[in-house]
């Protein structure tokens, strides 16, 4: 599925976005229109540079070992139905990878962390650590995590600048959440950012 056209100007500066960055943990139940998440997943792994291959977070060698997923439920992100989506940043489209709300499921995996199952959609950053390696070795891993990081920034920043919030989770089991989202086991989950109206 393509996603809607990006926007490059908002209305809300980046310092007002500092400053307004609150982890919050209770969404409202007011679902998100399909502009929200293209401009969402844009501003973790988007491409910016005009030959197509710069992305919006920094990467170690411009190596990119990250892959992203969204988490969603039904009737909470219109037009597309519940379930476990790809972002693809070279075409800027989404694809399905498990269907069916799995947001209390992958709240579950998360030691139970239930709040997370009330935001409209969550923002699964993965590494997928050989990526990055095959070049720097072990410290490839630190390296995937600095831009998971960076990402995890990025998110927070646009959810403030469209208006919405956004939390962070970093407590899960690994092997949980890569079985209930159906992602290859090579994609190590390390953050869920729960994104959505705050409640």
């Amino acid at each position: 599925m393509k996603l809607p056209q990006v926007t490059t100007r908002g209305r809300v500066s980046v310092e007002e976005a500092i400053g307004q960055r609150r982890t919050v943990r209770g969404y409202a139940s007011k679902a998100l229109a399909l502009d929200h998440l293209s401009q969402l997943l844009w501003a973790c792994q988007g491409i910016t540079g005009q030959s197509g291959f710069k992305r919006a977070a920094p990467s170690a060698g411009a190596l990119y070992p990250m892959d992203v997923y969204a988490v969603t439920g039904t009737d909470v992100l219109r037009p597309i139905e519940g379930g476990v989506y790809h972002y693809n940043p070279l075409g800027h489209t989404l694809s399905l990878v498990v269907k069916g709300d799995l947001r209390r499921t992958v709240a579950r995996a998360a030691l139970s962390q239930m709040w997370i199952a009330a935001a409209p959609v969550s923002v699964v950053i993965s590494a997928e650590y050989d990526r990055v390696s095959v070049k720097y070795g072990e410290r490839g891993v630190r390296y995937a995590m600095i831009e998971a990081g960076h990402i995890g920034q990025n998110l927070f920043l646009q959810a403030e600048a469209l208006g919405l919030k956004a939390g962070i989770v970093g407590a899960f089991s690994d092997r949980e959440i890569i079985r209930a989202m159906g992602i290859p086991s090579s994609h190590q989950p390390l953050l869920i950012m729960p994104i959505g109206y705050p409640a």
